[in-house]
């Protein structure tokens, strides 16, 4: 993959780090909600399912939504739509704060999915914008290292949370990210994309812009594979619930810190991939984090079977799956996003539509299967044997990007 330079408005480290910030946005507001579910499910009398769809609905606004934010940045520019989707997602915020009944959390948690597609979409989007190569590779793995310090520490803090001070202050710490991803945008993001036009947003450029993707098997690949992969997680964080406290016995916050083990194995792995990219291409360590995922989900489909589950049944697999994204991660970033600069914001949702699709995906035949142990042992392995597929089919060469950024 050819490397190009661009033209750079903020650091490698400021670029990093306002990435994380934003990128962690729906995964930290997932993470953080799920050990008040089974709580839930007796607060508002209802049934698992239905609070199994609070997720759901979070999930189906966050993915769909990105393909709206995704060429809104494309014409309007990265920060006002940054602006505006945290607007949304504070609104959803204050309704679930405020919620009585599960509708209300429905329509909350829709709205919060909606507001945090942008940050998925848009983190990438502006490393696209000034970097490529093992320079955007770089960066993707310090968004990796760093994304994983908030998913790591978020479902223990709602555990500790919802025991000390009931579900309701989850949401209230959800409504002070927004507040901050606002600020953020305010005062220390700059505008990275040079090629704003609003004829991306008409329909017909919107069509083509997502067609030409769609045809493009140098995109199609990497973007299955972080599908499959991160998808995996995604689906895992509707499963864990159930299994670690319903199957294995843990409390909500016993199962917070338990969900460490997945977070911080995926910061361990982005942090050896780090050091790894400095003697080696990002596309020359993916064969060894495929095996890794290799490993994991044949641990997950046997492991699942047994009757009497532990912790590191469960945990052992999902931690080693972690990892192996991490290693993988940087290269499938920057190989799907690099031929596409004047849709980066376009490109990048796409990806994040794969991502968060895959975890819907999963998450309903999860839901289709009913026992969450079983979904565990099926899902996710079924879905990493399809990025191992994938993997190991050959790429074809990348064509010249038809423009870089600052010309």
């Amino acid at each position: 993959m050819p490397a190009t330079a661009s033209k750079t408005l903020m650091s490698e480290r400021k670029t990093a780090v306002i990435g994380a910030i934003l990128v962690a946005l729906g995964p930290v507001s997932m993470a953080l909600y799920t050990p008040a579910m089974p709580r839930l499910v007796e607060v508002f009398g209802t049934d698992i399912s239905s609070v199994k769809l609070t997720l759901t609905i979070y999930f189906a606004g966050f993915t769909l939504a990105q393909l709206i934010c995704g060429p809104l940045s494309d014409a309007f520019g990265r920060r006002p739509v940054v602006l505006a989707f945290s607007g949304i997602y504070l609104a959803g915020s204050f309704i679930a704060y405020a919620a009585s009944s599960i509708e209300a959390l429905l329509v909350a948690r829709l709205l919060q999915g909606i507001g945090a597609s942008a940050g998925i979409a848009i983190s990438r989007a502006i490393v696209r914008d000034q970097f490529v190569g093992q320079a955007s590779a770089r960066i993707m793995n310090l968004i990796g290292l760093m994304l994983a310090v908030g998913p790591a520490l978020a479902p223990t803090i709602g555990g500790l949370t919802l025991e000390a001070l009931g579900w309701r202050a989850i949401f209230l710490e959800m409504v002070i990210y927004g507040l901050a991803i606002g600020a953020l945008a305010l005062f220390f993001m700059e505008e990275t994309n040079s090629f704003r036009d609003r004829k991306h947003v008409s329909p017909k450029r919107l069509a083509s812009s997502y067609l030409r993707l769609l045809r493009e098997p140098r995109f199609l690949k990497p973007s299955i594979i972080l599908g499959t992969t991160l998808g995996g997680i995604y689906t895992l964080a509707t499963i864990l619930p159930f299994v670690i406290i319903d199957k294995v016995g843990l409390t909500p916050s016993q199962f917070g810190y338990s969900m460490m083990l997945q977070s911080g194995s995926f910061f361990l792995g982005s942090l050896v991939t780090r050091n790894l990219l400095k003697r080696h291409t990002a596309e020359r360590i993916v064969p060894a984090g495929m095996a890794l995922i290799f490993i994991a989900i044949m641990a997950m489909a046997v492991l699942a079977r047994f009757e009497d589950l532990t912790l590191w049944h469960v945990m052992g697999p999902v931690a080693i799956f972690a990892f192996g994204i991490a290693v993988i991660l940087p290269s499938m970033s920057t190989k799907a996003l690099f031929p596409f600069p004047e849709i980066a914001g376009a490109a990048s949702a796409m990806m994040g539509f794969f991502q968060m699709g895959g975890g819907l995906l999963g998450s309903f035949a999860a839901v289709l299967i009913g026992d969450p142990v079983a979904g565990l042992g099926i899902v996710v392995p079924v879905m990493g044997a399809i990025a191992l597929v994938l993997s190991l089919m050959p790429d074809a060469p990348y064509p010249e990007p038809a423009g870089e950024p600052g010309e």
